[in-house]
């Protein structure tokens, strides 16, 4: 039975796996935010604009499963405060480059160079925060805390959201590059000085408790889970990162009203993390709901497609109900894979599970900047429906 002292650590914990996974995606996501002045007043087209949005998803790629390997072998601890002290340091100097006098060639390439630095730290807390909170929580909690956690993905973004466009409307792209390198750098104090890395077994009762070897050579269900998380990730990050443009370049929406409504989305789509883990629990399963939710966001896509394309009035509510719906398989399946994979490879199996995501989300804003480009937002609203329909059935049965 825990004690009090374990109980109030262990959502202490929580709330800074929260902090560090927020923080986190004000950089990882929010510099989408910034693609309506970047195509508007910095002269790029929206393909490069883009691109240079996908820029830290991509630097991400190159160091998630290092993270991981951090984590299992160093601790969580050092991980979140070492990886999102980089992250900070970078958008610093990111937001210090756009005051130099350079081409803007020259100013792009060094540009989208810092933020794939910044997003390869501040891509610990995936890893890590997610391995942190396994750690501490007990099964039949897991599905919740994995939920609050990754409500806190959402969050971060809403918080860009609200902030960055403001930022760069009234003080300019370096004000707003800032808001990032200020959140990394609180959450990796906070977590240098609170974070306590999880209890675990020693090797040799893990290795008689069978949990220390490979995952990934007894069973299939992981490489079929990171897959449809794949899958899924193309129709969240297409909202993510296409939906203030949407607002304002075909709703003609303002900068401010648009963020508020992206705000909104967010928050929502984190309280749909949290029922969906808290659903997890009750009925003991975290991939049979993973597939149902998976057959909703093809509905929703759709949905969105059909009002865009009709210019309909509830086609700001279809967007706010697959705001919520693509953001809600995402800590389902992080919790089965930490489960899946144990305490000794939790934390690289989350960051395969996140490479294989980041992949197809750094693909998504040049990709679909010229889609959107060619056939306009409605059709491209479609095409990534096919990705969620294609998961469904990808999805392991427990």
């Amino acid at each position: 039975m825990d004690t009090p002292d374990i109980g109030r650590r262990r959502w202490s914990i929580l709330a800074l796996g929260v902090l560090a996974q927020a923080s986190q995606a004000t950089v990882i996501n929010g510099i989408a935010f910034l693609i309506p002045t970047l195509n508007q007043e910095g002269g790029f087209t929206l393909a490069q604009a883009g691109t240079l949005a996908g820029a830290p998803i991509l630097g991400g790629v190159f160091t998630l499963v290092v993270w991981g390997a951090i984590a299992d072998r160093f601790g969580e601890r050092l991980a979140l405060a070492a990886g999102l002290g980089i992250a900070a340091v970078a958008m610093g100097l990111a937001s210090a480059t756009t005051s130099l006098d350079l081409s803007r060639t020259a100013s792009a390439a060094l540009l989208g160079l810092l933020l794939m630095c910044a997003g390869a730290g501040a891509v610990s807390a995936n890893s890590a925060s997610g391995r942190v909170v396994v750690g501490w929580f007990p099964p039949h909690q897991r599905g919740l805390a994995m939920g609050i956690r990754q409500m806190s993905v959402p969050l971060g973004v809403a918080a860009g959201a609200l902030v960055i466009p403001t930022l760069a409307g009234d003080h300019g792209i370096a004000w707003a590059l800032a808001f990032p390198m200020l959140a990394c750098g609180l959450a990796a104090v906070a977590c240098a000085v609170g974070v306590v890395d999880p209890p675990r077994p020693g090797r040799a009762e893990a290795e008689r408790a069978g949990v220390l070897g490979n995952p990934y050579r007894s069973s299939m269900a992981l490489t079929r889970i990171h897959l449809a998380s794949i899958l899924l990730v193309v129709p969240q990050y297409v909202v993510w990162t296409y939906a203030l443009v949407w607002l304002i370049a075909d709703r003609g929406w303002d900068e401010v009203g648009a963020g508020l409504v992206i705000t909104a989305a967010q928050i929502l789509g984190a309280l749909g993390r949290v029922v969906t883990g808290a659903w997890s629990d009750r009925v003991g399963s975290r991939l049979g709901p993973m597939r149902l939710v998976a057959a909703s966001v093809v509905v929703s896509m759709v949905a969105l497609s059909v009002t865009a394309w009709t210019d309909s009035a509830i086609a700001v509510g279809a967007l706010l109900v697959a705001s919520i719906l693509t953001s809600a398989p995402n800590g389902l399946a992080f919790t089965a894979v930490a489960e899946i994979a144990g305490p000794f490879w939790g934390g690289r199996a989350l960051g395969i599970q996140n490479t294989g995501q980041f992949v197809f989300a750094a693909a998504v804003g040049p990709v679909f900047g010229g889609l959107i480009a060619a056939v306009g937002f409605p059709a491209a609203f479609a095409l990534a429906a096919i990705a969620p329909a294609a998961a469904v059935p990808v999805v392991p049965k427990d």
